[in-house]
Order: C-alpha cells, then sequence, then structure tokens
C-alpha cells in the first residue's frame, strides 16, 4: 500500500459522531472523549477474543495527530496485537471522515490492555481461537 493512500488497520468496531458538546475550550473535540472512543472499541473487540467480559488495565503510546472537528465521522479500528495467558494487547486507530469528504484521515492511535474477567471479576485465562 502507498503512504499516499493510507487505509485503517484492523476491523471497524465503532463509528460516532463528533458532535458540540464534546469540544473543548479551543473548539476542537475533547481527546477524553476521544480516548473514551477508542476504550469502547477496544473493549468491543477484546471481549469478543476473550468470549466474555474484559475490563482495560492500560493505555500505552496514545498519539494525537490532528485534532477531531464537530461533525466529523470517528471510526475506531482495532487490531489484535497480542494475546497473552488472560491479557489482550489492541492496536486502536481513530480514523475520521470530515463533512462533505469521502476519504478518511487518521487522527488517533493507541494500544489498549485488557484483561479477561470471570463472572466474579478475577482474572480468568483467554480461551484459544
Amino acid at each position: 500500500m502507498s503512504e499516499e493512500n493510507p487505509r485503517p488497520k484492523g476491523e471497524l468496531s465503532i463509528r460516532s459522531l463528533a458532535m458540540p458538546a464534546d469540544t473543548n475550550p479551543s473548539g476542537d473535540i475533547f481527546g477524553g472523549w476521544i480516548l473514551s472512543q477508542m476504550d469502547i472499541a477496544g473493549s468491543i473487540a477484546a471481549g469478543n477474543r476473550a468470549k466474555g467480559r474484559v475490563a482495560t488495565v492500560a493505555v500505552k503510546g496514545m498519539s494525537f495527530h490532528l485534532p477531531v472537528r464537530v461533525g466529523d465521522v470517528v471510526c475506531c479500528h482495532t487490531e489484535i496485537q497480542r494475546v497473552g495467558d488472560t491479557s489482550i494487547t489492541l492496536l486502536v486507530e481513530v480514523w475520521t471522515m470530515r463533512r462533505g469528504e469521502q476519504r478518511q484521515i487518521k487522527v488517533t492511535e493507541g494500544a489498549f490492555v485488557y484483561v479477561a474477567l470471570d463472572e466474579e471479576g478475577r482474572k480468568r485465562p483467554v480461551p484459544p481461537e
């Protein structure tokens, strides 16, 4: 793939619309809102792989590349990077589609670590695929 036409890694996990209530004082979408969307997307993918309950245990290497604007369609893509005995590490990329445009732009990425939990909230093994 050429650098001129990059594509998201992994699968689309969620898509949201950035709204005015999600802005920071500068008028861009608040980074905490983006982080929460990424965590939701990651937890969906990790829960599917773990076949059950998961909890976020770490966020590694967050990078905010470009601001997200009101009206952007925010697309969170997830790709499993590592599966341990009880944990799953995912790359979560955020791509936006600006209003009136069809191309996607990568705005944020980070690595999220989840742990598989049993019904009592204790760590449990991640089942084989």
